[in-house]
């Protein structure tokens, strides 16, 4: 199973990881067609970002070296610094410098950003679970508002006003705020205007205000990926103007956008939709949705067939829809059936291909299911937290505002697919192999209630390295051992930058999980909380280095994908089992946090793994909000618990 970036690509804050605070919520202005009207054009910063580093050889194999010392015992380090130093003298000093010469000569992009896009694209696992995440709203804070009509129009209009307002490049950039007094101010913003965008970055950097990547933002709409052949490609049709619904299996679409690019009415969206829900026809025999979520070549030769079976335009139309809205017929019960339902459902109401779905129940719970090959949360999340103030602040009908008086049946195109034999029995099995892999699916949600973020801050500990460090003690309670562990930083300060890995576990973690999970009753309070600091400072070092581009893992990823692509035998250092195990991710984490969020999920990135999602909240009594999901071959959560089956996937969930 391919590395997966998610939750983990969400920068802190929303953040997506400890790289990138979140922006706060946008102001509104301008007229209903906009969310905003940014004095700083959206892009004016894109051009002077500077460029992400490629780290020297020296300190990618030094930090390398620092994160496999607590998986490995003492001959197996041995062998693992001897293929350290060969690869650092040879094969790999001759890459690193093929790198850096390759980097200097595309300074249009980073080194990582290519490679990425293949890591994706090129994987041939199905994306659900394996790669697509999810992102639960948090309910409109008028309930009245909650019906899933009212809701599921004003989100649509939301979100098609921030289409529109990042086109006209009015939506406000995004901005890392240091000192906001100085740099988050009309003054400043009218002056920085002014400075070309070949140096913009220079002049927000003087008031520490640091802008990040946006390049990512154009593939939010209209875009689909595409199943090919050993590859899938990204498609994206900026000219379409119809919404795509799905409904218990149907398609439906109708132009949201009018021929002079206006947003139509959102009393005729209320309309279509209304006339969508009141559709009283079956679930179709073979739902053509289960395909998107077979293995990748399974799904493109599918499609070709489908193409062949005069349902090229068609499938046109599905790929070029502004994007897919999702509407469910049932209340969602609980967090957990929330969770199974935004990440995977029952795989007849989503297009898992879409950049993004927005998913609304039948009670207006709502959510985002995202495609990750076309880029990480931020722009995800920027998206989301957009909707949500919009669509609860600035709602643009009421429930009891009537729908327009207009014949839904002409404007609103249900869509029909020729389906062969041999399209028939592919979605069959499709849909056979998605109902096994989900019944394997175990979710769980713990919600720890005591101390806080600011509790932790007051002891001089980061409430980050603090939720990492109980990862580490609860897996080496629960297995007696110390893992090789994810956490997903944002490297979206640098032009191009994707993410970054943080190694939560260390030296420090293991010492001090040893300390209280082992020997409790040899250490004062004193001692303890000293080994707490310990891990809190090493953590910070990591997360700052990671930041700034300079962790090892992608670093490494790239110089293995340089020996690829050149027809270079593989260093001995990637047939090491030491980096196989290093990148057999059992605890992959990310935190989410966003006053829209109500939780987020992804699954693990491994069969034996367990994703886990985290917040550390502000308040004294709701710390570390954790919704933690895990899954293993046959492992119970206690070993007095009555074991659970066998678990190829597990989710994690995280309320905010």
């Amino acid at each position: 199973m391919m590395p997966r970036l998610l939750l983990r690509v969400w920068p802190r804050g929303l953040a997506v990881g400890p790289g990138a605070p979140c922006r706060p919520l946008s102001a509104r202005s301008g007229p209903s067609q906009y969310l905003q009207s940014s004095i700083v054009p959206t892009m004016h910063y894109q051009d002077s970002l500077p460029r992400l580093p490629i780290p020297k050889l020296e300190d990618t194999i030094r930090r390398y070296l620092s994160a496999q010392k607590p998986l490995l015992d003492d001959g197996h380090f041995r062998k693992t610094e001897q293929f350290c130093k060969s690869f650092e003298n040879g094969s790999g000093k001759e890459l690193h410098e093929q790198l850096v010469a390759q980097d200097k000569k595309n300074k249009h992009t980073s080194y990582i950003s290519g490679p990425w896009f293949d890591m994706y694209l090129a994987a041939r696992d199905s994306i659900v679970l394996n790669f697509n995440p999810f992102m639960a709203f948090n309910p409109d804070p008028k309930s009245e508002y909650n019906d899933q009509l009212t809701r599921a129009t004003n989100m649509t209009v939301s979100a098609i006003r921030f289409l529109k307002t990042f086109r006209a490049g009015l939506l406000e950039p995004e901005v890392f705020h240091l000192n906001p007094a100085k740099s988050d101010t009309d003054t400043f913003k009218r002056l920085i205007r002014l400075v070309p965008p070949s140096l913009s970055w220079y002049g927000a950097y003087l008031v520490s205000a640091y802008p990040l990547d946006m390049s990512q933002y154009f593939r939010l709409f209209n875009s689909t990926r595409i199943p090919k052949p050993g590859r899938d490609e990204l498609f994206t049709d900026d000219k379409a103007r119809h919404l795509l619904v799905l409904r218990k299996g149907h398609f439906y679409v109708f132009d949201i956008l009018d021929k002079d690019g206006n947003i139509v009415s959102a009393s005729e969206i209320k309309a279509h939709l209304k006339y969508i829900l009141s559709d009283n026809s079956p679930a179709p025999e073979f739902p053509l949705t289960y395909l998107t979520s077979e293995n990748r070549d399974i799904w493109a030769e599918l499609r070709q067939k489908l193409v062949s079976d005069s349902n090229a335009e068609t499938l046109r139309k599905v790929d070029s829809a502004v994007f897919c809205l999702c509407l469910d017929d049932f209340p969602i019960k609980d967090l957990v059936h929330l969770s199974h339902n935004m990440l995977h459902g029952d795989g007849t109401n989503r297009w898992f291909d879409k950049s993004f779905n927005l998913i609304i129940a039948k009670d207006g719970t709502a959510a985002v299911h995202f495609e990750h090959a076309w880029g990480d949360g931020v722009a995800v999340l920027r998206l989301f937290n957009e909707v949500f103030q919009d669509s609860t602040q600035n709602p643009a009908v009421t429930p009891q505002s009537r729908p327009a008086t207009t014949d839904s049946s002409v404007a609103v195109q249900k869509l029909s697919f020729k389906l062969s034999d041999a399209l028939k029995t592919g979605i069959t099995t499709a849909k056979r192999k998605f109902d096994e892999t989900m019944e394997t699916l175990t979710i769980d949600c713990i919600q720890f209630q005591r101390g806080g973020k600011e509790f932790l801050k007051k002891q001089k500990l980061s409430p980050d390295s603090v939720a990492q460090l109980a990862f580490q003690m609860a897996f080496l309670r629960q297995y007696g051992k110390t893992v090789a562990t994810y956490e997903s930083c944002s490297t979206a300060a640098f032009k191009h930058g994707r993410t970054e890995t943080i190694r939560p576990a260390s030296i420090f973690t293991m010492r001090c999980s040893e300390a209280f999970v082992r020997e409790p009753s040899k250490h004062s309070a004193g001692e303890l909380q000293q080994l707490m600091a310990e891990c809190s400072k090493y953590h910070g070092q990591l997360t700052k280095e990671a930041a700034m581009g300079q962790g090892f893992d992608r670093h490494l990823f790239a110089l293995r994908y340089l020996a690829a692509a050149k027809g270079i035998p593989l260093p001995e250092l990637y047939l090491d089992p030491a980096y196989g195990k290093i990148n057999h991710n059992i605890l992959s984490t990310s935190t989410l946090s966003s006053p829209a969020v109500n939780l987020g999920g992804f699954a693990p990135v491994v069969p034996d793994g367990f994703g886990i999602g985290y917040i550390p909240r502000c308040g004294i009594a709701e710390s570390c909000g954790k919704c933690i999901t895990f899954g293993a071959s046959a492992r119970p959560l206690s070993k007095a618990a009555a074991p659970f089956p066998p678990v190829v996937y597990a989710v994690s969930c995280c309320p905010c």
